[in-house]
């Protein structure tokens, strides 16, 4: 799996961003799709997943009620819509496929970085 994340951006603060996750090498239908960030000086954390099956969601806390996964199985791709963007919010973030809802992911995309300005 193959796994290229996109839609980074400079934006100022309480704007929008929405960020892409193209999969290639396999259809993903029975994974688990995750979004994670690294902010400067940071370690990674985790802030969004979802079920490719069913649907299902997961945030962070840090990002509830402002940030939205969702997927599209046709085309083989994940989003992650942002709003109300923090200056927090500044990281590079990273899409990340496992078969399984635990376990190690098989594949990380290679960042697309996403800087709020207050």
């Amino acid at each position: 799996v193959q796994l290229q994340a996109s839609g980074g951006g400079l934006v100022q603060a309480g704007g929008s961003l929405r960020l892409s996750c193209t999969v290639s090498g396999r259809t993903v239908n029975n994974y688990y799709m995750n979004w994670f960030r690294q902010g400067p000086g940071k370690e990674r954390e985790f802030v969004a997943s979802i079920s490719m099956a069913a649907g299902s969601t997961s945030y962070a806390d840090s990002v509830k009620g402002r940030f939205t996964m969702f997927r599209d199985n046709a085309k083989n791709m994940v989003y992650l819509q942002m709003n109300s963007l923090k200056p927090e919010d500044t990281a590079v973030y990273y899409c990340a496929a496992r078969p399984r809802w635990y376990g190690d992911f098989d594949s990380w995309g290679q960042g697309t970085q996403v800087t709020v300005s207050s």
